[in-house]
């Protein structure tokens, strides 16, 4: 939530979804995932990304996130390989059996008065190419709106996301369509509209340790030129008001396991990087990472911003 938070305060027109939540542990009133399904104030667009594969227990678990303060939307999420989740029959093992997905996503309909999205992707693997019917078949199960991540399930994120698949999708369906998949510059993004028409393009990876970026593609989208990214001392800035975020949200202890990772992403490309990398993987407390922080603003020159 805290990254998620940060991001939307720098773009406010930015659409958000959560981490994955599980249907069935919502449900059965599991108190860990629950703290999954907040918002934060500055999320003005903000969807609970759900998954599993009962309609009932999919049902149960979008009537109650439709109800906390600030989510806007439900996102069904039919395009997870993760095996543990695949293994279960959720996440994209639901491409398989398109009639199950249609009446979870039916279910979830039913249950709520939100707009319902459905993620998804291209299909189970090379031989199984089957978004374009599935994509039908979410729009007449009552999807709002879909996302196709343009690899199958047997790529991972290994390769490149197919743009052609994604268009496919648009053509084929009456809803608006977001495009996934290797969007991590303004460059990218234009490339993908051009080869897929998609009414909005969703970022992942690429942002994490650059909030910026998503500025950068939404200027260029529009046809304005892309902010400069920001200069070191306001990036290491960032990163300290993300922990301090998370810090409140889930306590110190896990925020500086968090910081680790994100840390080092914040780290990219500044000289010197892979040293301070290291000592980023070590953090413990607040004062290691004011430590850190502060370090490398002296070492890049950069005192006074």
């Amino acid at each position: 939530m805290a990254f998620r938070s940060l991001c939307a305060s720098l773009l406010p027109s930015l659409r958000t979804t959560t981490e994955m939540v599980s249907a069935k542990a919502l449900c059965y009133g599991n108190a860990k995932t629950a703290v999954l399904t907040r918002v934060s104030p500055a999320e003005r667009h903000a969807s609970v990304q759900l998954f599993g594969s009962d309609p009932e227990i999919m049902a149960c678990a979008a009537r109650q996130t439709a109800a906390l303060p600030g989510v806007t939307a439900i996102d069904i999420n039919m395009g997870c390989p993760t095996p543990k989740i695949v293994a279960c029959g959720d996440g994209c093992a639901l491409m398989r059996h398109p009639e199950k997905a249609r009446a979870v996503i039916a279910a979830v309909v039913a249950a709520v008065d939100l707009p319902v999205t459905v993620k998804f992707r291209k299909g189970w693997d090379s031989a199984h190419v089957n978004c374009v019917e599935f994509a039908e078949a979410a729009e007449a199960a009552g999807a709002a709106a879909l996302c196709v991540h343009g690899r199958t399930r047997a790529q991972l994120y290994s390769g490149r996301a197919d743009r052609k698949c994604i268009a496919a999708v648009k053509r084929a369906v009456g809803i608006p369509v977001t495009a996934n998949g290797d969007i991590d510059s303004p460059e990218a993004a234009l490339r993908c509209r051009a080869a897929t028409n998609a009414d909005m393009y969703m970022v992942g990876r690429a942002a994490f340790g650059n909030p910026w970026l998503l500025a950068q593609i939404d200027s260029a989208l529009r046809g304005l030129p892309p902010p400069p990214p920001p200069p070191v001392a306001e990036r290491l800035e960032t990163a300290r008001e993300q922990f301090t975020q998370a810090a409140k949200d889930k306590g110190e202890k896990a925020a500086c396991l968090e910081a680790r990772r994100h840390l080092s992403w914040y780290l990219r490309g500044i000289p010197g990087a892979a040293y301070y990398r290291r000592e980023a993987s070590a953090v413990s407390t607040p004062e290691d990472i004011s430590r850190l922080i502060a370090r490398v603003t002296r070492d890049c020159g950069c005192d006074n911003g």
